[in-house]
């Protein structure tokens, strides 16, 4: 039982950090989020990559490397 548990949370650990976001990369689109997305929850890194969709509708308005950052994850 106590193997199938290690296996189960080393396995886990590795699908975690093979879809883990680079936060730095997010930064550019740091100042277009205050501006355009909701900021009732404050402006943590969570509420920013929640806000990936409307800075998509609005990628006229936002810079070219955030609009980069959109495009590497899918969002353009």
């Amino acid at each position: 039982m106590k193997i199938l548990v290690t296996a189960c949370f080393l396995l886990g650990i590795t699908a975690t950090a093979a879809n883990a976001i680079d936060l730095a990369e997010l930064a550019p689109c740091r100042p277009a989020a205050a501006k355009l997305c909701d900021r009732s929850g404050g402006m943590s890194w969570n509420n920013l990559l929640h806000c990936g969709a409307t800075l998509a509708a609005h990628s006229w308005r936002i810079g070219d490397e955030c609009r980069a950052v959109l495009k590497k994850y899918g969002q353009l």
